[in-house]
């Protein structure tokens, strides 16, 4: 019974690698674009420990901790598609050395440039661009408070832990929160579960994740422009379906 219940706890270590290969083997060689996410998501904390490490370590040229997670996120991207899995080398250590490659180079074109604007303000443009995209199409009046709604929802969605932690705790109402509040980061967490699969996807990577338009382009293959119209379309889903919090 003994060597039955040690053989069993050997398969349950070894499973996550048979899930890994099986990714990789979709996607180098059945081209699965749903797998480049999955193993985005494997390792995106990775990269952002690295991330963070870097900043503590390196001068930051005005940038702030987001610009290096992004330039981080850069590295994983394209450690993902570059990596070769049939080579005996951990991916991990392959994309650390990517990873890194990209925090300097963008740390060196943001010196080499000047103050360059900081993901925030790059961030902030591209949901304004993408929830701004009617505006000759609409009342003035009506599309400005849409826009304002938008904006708003996601702020919710970034600073109020509506999502768990990438631990997979529940971080939980704190002090400042009152149950009204609470319940509404709730319901909106229900209803983006409940959005299409490419919307979830948007949403969670660009909010959740932090990760830019420009990068889930990439990693959903995907035209920018198109990633903006998917953006549009599920927080104005969203919008509409909690709109009696507003």
């Amino acid at each position: 019974m003994m060597q039955a219940h040690s053989g069993n706890g050997l398969k349950l270590i070894q499973r996550p690698k048979k899930v890994e290969a099986s990714l990789w083997r979709r996607f180098r060689f059945s081209n699965d674009l749903m797998c480049r996410e999955r193993l985005f998501n494997r390792y995106s904390l990775m990269a952002l420990k690295i991330a963070r490490k870097q900043y503590g370590l390196r001068p930051p040229y005005g940038l702030e901790i987001s610009d290096f997670e992004q330039f981080a996120y850069t590295g994983l991207l394209e450690a993902i598609d570059k990596f070769d899995p049939l080579r005996n080398v951990p991916f991990s250590a392959f994309a650390r050395y990517r990873i890194l490659g990209s925090i300097t180079d963008g740390l060196a074109s943001s010196s080499e440039g000047g103050a360059q604007y900081s993901y925030r303000r790059r961030i902030e443009t591209d949901r304004l661009n993408s929830l701004n995209a009617d505006l000759d199409e609409k009342d003035a009046l009506e599309q400005m408070s849409d826009l304002v709604a938008g904006l708003a929802l996601g702020l919710i969605l970034e600073n109020t832990g509506v999502f768990q932690s990438p631990t997979g705790e529940d971080p939980g109402p704190n002090a400042y929160e009152t149950l009204s509040w609470r319940e509404m980061q709730l319901r909106l967490k229900e209803e983006i579960d409940s959005l299409p699969s490419i919307e979830k996807t948007v949403i969670k990577q660009h909010y959740i994740n932090g990760v830019a338009f420009v990068q889930i382009a990439q990693l959903l293959g995907l035209s920018k422009g198109r990633v903006s119209q998917i953006h549009k379309v599920a927080v104005e889903r969203l919008r509409k379906r909690l709109g009696a919090f507003y």
